[in-house]
């Protein structure tokens, strides 16, 4: 059985398209190879989500990328992971499914440093439980 290729996608790609890439890949890299992308890529991924990846033991080696440079992999599904009201997703218009599975921006979180990393890990184990849930579902519905 080949790899299905699955794209994240978010509009800055600095938090969580960017864990759920480096989480799909360390988790389910046997069935799927995960990328992500953004509508307006920030020039790094927020320090905050490499160190929320590192506590669960992902190095993730990443860049913030622009949805146009994704246009010639062909994805089995699309996956849009940013708020559906404070947002504004991409519309893919390539080939393979869309779905639409919003997180909270642990960016916008407010307070101390210690209430930040606290959404970065609220994202993250949401992230955990969730997008492999998700991905399972798409593979027994083909």
């Amino acid at each position: 059985m080949s790899k299905k290729n699955v794209l994240f996608l978010c509009t800055h790609n600095s938090c969580r398209s960017q864990l759920a890439e480096a989480i799909v890949n360390a988790h389910l890299g046997e069935y799927w190879q995960a990328y992500s992308a953004g509508t307006e890529p920030s020039d790094e991924i927020h320090p905050m989500t490499l160190q929320v990846l590192e506590e669960i033991g992902i190095r993730h080696s990443g860049t913030p990328k622009s949805v146009s440079s994704m246009r010639e992999i062909p994805f089995d599904l699309v996956v849009t992971v940013c708020d559906q009201a404070a947002e504004q997703c991409p519309l893919w218009l390539g080939a393979g499914r869309k779905v639409h599975l919003g997180f909270r921006d642990p960016a916008k979180a407010a307070g101390s440093p210690a209430q930040k990393l606290a959404a970065f890990r609220q994202v993250r184990d949401k992230i955990v439980s969730q997008i492999p849930q998700l991905l399972k579902r798409y593979q027994e519905e083909e």
